[in-house]
């Protein structure tokens, strides 16, 4: 099964941090998704630049609108996606539970909708 991880933080909090103990979360979320790849866990993910580069869009009076940033009422944002290969649910948030990451703000957990995506072969991996 394949699970959307999606990884938020806190972005007051992780800026308190001094810029070596960033670096060394950064390696250390890092190393733990390499680890993830090489047991045949990590299926994909990335890194997103930060809430201020973000541009949203919402369906207003008949078009598209624009609005700078994610319009959020909660400090976490979310700053990354992980692609996860796991027998169930339970082993996804066993292997989540211990991404370095959870230290600076929470991971949603979410299965994949397979059955959409079969229904649907252009959105199946190339």
């Amino acid at each position: 099964m394949k699970f959307v991880c999606l990884g938020f933080y806190d972005e007051r909090q992780f800026a308190t941090m001094g810029e070596a103990e960033q670096q060394a979360m950064i390696e250390k979320c890092i190393a733990f998704d390499r680890e993830l790849s090489e047991k045949g866990h990590f299926a994909g993910g990335m890194a997103l630049q930060g809430a201020n580069t973000a541009t949203t869009l919402r369906w207003q009076d008949g078009k598209a609108s624009q609005t700078d940033g994610p319009f959020t009422e909660t400090k976490e944002i979310l700053g990354g996606v992980l692609i996860l290969e796991a027998k169930d649910k339970a082993e996804a948030l066993s292997l989540m539970s211990r991404h370095p990451g959870i230290r600076i703000g929470p991971f949603e957990v979410r299965p994949m909708d397979e059955d959409f995506m079969a229904q649907h072969p252009v959105l199946k991996d190339q």
